[in-house]
């Protein structure tokens, strides 16, 4: 590009001249811009001199657009577009680069795939501090709800209408089992029908993982024996390890190159949960939050 043959035109120049041709008077044009009447006539005839056409017809009452002054202004307005578009991303990609994001999400998400997440975020935004929340939906749903966290990872299809949520994956739930239980050895998946008198390591009441697997136990008449209750996957994990009973798990926390357990998918129902992203729908989100949102839906879009 050759900088010395570009026009000695501004900004301010083209905002004049479509403050002009929209208003048609230099008196309402000068008013829009807090300039005085002949400081815009000035302006105006700055432009007509650099362009060398003349872009409005001139009288004692009224103030004309001439066909050369239409195309000017049509490409002064996506000029001064392009302009304003290209500022406000240089101002949100400079304040991506510091402030902070608070993440809540359920411990396994937390320790096996959010740390690649912020990994690869870090990478372009080191001054950015990432927070990171454990807990289960309960705990996830308040963090969100109340503003302490930007956004939430969790087990959940439904959500509140204050609450918007973005499903990234979905998974099936298995039957996990002791290497050594009768169930073990049944190559294909289970029924639920097939758990009863099973002692069950599971999830509390108010997670909804339990609630999906107490409303299909009553729709298909079956009646789980909840024998030990824990506060996360983990824990039904390390007690059907310990061979203290069995639980029912969604597929991405299921223990991988473990002899000591056995998981077998759930057939009937065949129950599927999905692993939500949850942000509160009134919340303003920092550009530093809403970048992490966006590489998290686009890390596990592609993953999928």
């Amino acid at each position: 590009m050759h900088l010395t043959n570009l026009p000695d035109l501004n900004a301010r120049d083209l905002a004049a001249v479509l403050a002009l041709a929209e208003y048609k008077s230099f008196i309402a044009a000068s008013a829009l811009l807090k300039v005085s009447q002949p400081t815009l006539s000035r302006t105006v005839k700055h432009v007509e001199r650099v362009t060398g056409v003349t872009l409005f017809a001139r009288s004692s009452r009224r103030v004309e657009i001439t066909p050369a002054g239409r195309e000017f202004v049509a490409v002064a307005e996506r000029i001064l577009n392009d302009l304003q578009l290209t500022l406000r991303n240089m101002g949100e990609v400079a304040s991506e680069q510091r402030g902070q994001v608070i993440i809540s999400a359920y411990p396994i998400f937390a320790h096996q795939v959010l740390p690649e997440l912020v990994k690869a975020y870090r990478d372009t935004r080191p001054h950015v501090e990432i927070h990171v929340r454990q807990g289960r939906f309960p705990e996830v749903l308040e963090d969100v709800y109340s503003g302490v966290s930007d956004f939430g990872i969790t087990y959940v299809d439904e959500v509140p209408d204050t609450i918007e949520g973005v499903a990234l994956r979905r998974e099936r739930m298995h039957v996990l089992l002791p290497s050594g239980h009768r169930l073990a050895r049944r190559r294909a998946g289970l029924d639920l029908a097939e758990l009863k008198g099973e002692t069950l390591v599971s999830l509390g009441r108010e997670t909804y993982t339990r609630r999906l697997l107490d409303g299909a136990a009553a729709t298909a008449g079956v009646t789980l024996q909840h024998g030990i209750t824990v506060p996360g996957f983990l824990e039904i994990i390390s007690l059907v390890r310990a061979g203290v009973g069995v639980g029912l798990l969604p597929a991405g926390v299921l223990p991988a190159g473990d002899r000591t357990v056995v998981a077998r998918p759930l057939l009937k129902p065949a129950l599927s949960i999905a692993v939500t992203l949850l942000r509160l729908r009134s919340r303003h989100l920092t550009p530093a939050a809403s970048s992490f949102i966006k590489l998290t839906l686009d890390r596990m879009n592609a993953a999928a």
